[in-house]
């Protein structure tokens, strides 16, 4: 498909699905419950680290996740008791088990003990890209003493090679600013010009169909060069073409 043609067919698929109306069938519906800036941050970074295979298993996983923190995430996070975690014992969502579930409070406790948001975890004084934050967000989530081996595996990095397809879904949530209600904007210090598009298996697919990606791994290599052909399209906003992608891939099975 011509260039032009392309991006008038992908912008027409991201009016299609950057709409309220999506946000109910995906895992972005759990932190769109929330109006707290920090209930919003934690509903949002623990859907996201859920968000693979089948979405209305993620959403109810995060919901019962939620409910386990009495639908205020932040204010437990910050004042829990150790005999409040308890109840987390038997949470389970597929690979990520009591172990995990307990680090990740331990390390947002430390983290908002000391900060007012999430945003701080990733935006460091001196870091310029997006690959150094995340391989620096990697780093910081498991500074603690505590940080379970086993627990590795649900943060990714660009340093391990990997897409970091959920994390960069949570930034975009976070950064991106639109007025279509899908995407929150509420962290300021990142633009959208600089965010990487989330890539999994369906979204390297579709990508790879109109010669969007010419690199046959799927890594984080891979991630940038797609991000860099959609900036062709828009580089103030490259990333809102994950609606485009993502629902042509799962969605529509393109």
């Amino acid at each position: 498909m011509e260039e032009n043609k392309l991006k008038d067919f992908l912008n027409k698929k991201v009016d299609e699905y950057n709409q309220p109306s999506f946000i109910q069938s995906d895992p972005i519906s759990v932190p769109h419950r929330f109006s707290k800036k920090q209930d919003i941050e934690i509903a949002a970074f623990f859907a996201s680290i859920f968000a693979w295979g089948n979405r209305t298993i993620i959403i109810n996983k995060t919901t019962q996740l939620m409910e386990l923190m009495g639908n205020t995430p932040h204010d437990f996070i910050i004042h829990h008791k150790e005999n409040d975690l308890k109840t987390f014992l038997n949470f389970r969502h597929r690979t990520f088990n009591t172990t995990d579930v307990l680090y990740f409070i331990l390390f947002l406790q430390h983290h908002y003990k000391k900060h007012n948001s999430l945003e701080d975890a990733f935006f460091y004084k001196g870091l310029s890209n997006q690959e150094e934050r995340l391989n620096y967000f990697h780093t910081y989530f498991f500074s603690l003493p505590e940080a379970p081996p086993r627990t590795k595996k649900h943060i990714a990095a660009p340093f391990r090679k990997s897409t970091c397809k959920r994390l960069n879904m949570f930034l975009r949530w976070m950064v991106r600013k639109d007025n279509c209600g899908v995407d929150f904007g509420i962290w300021k210090t990142m633009n959208p010009s600089e965010l990487i598009c989330p890539v999994d298996l369906h979204v390297a697919r579709v990508a790879r169909n109109f010669d969007l990606i010419k690199r046959k791994q799927t890594d984080w290599q891979t991630a940038v060069e797609l991000t860099d052909q959609l900036k062709k399209f828009d580089k103030k906003d490259p990333v809102k073409y994950d609606f485009a992608l993502f629902a042509l891939g799962v969605v529509e099975r393109f």
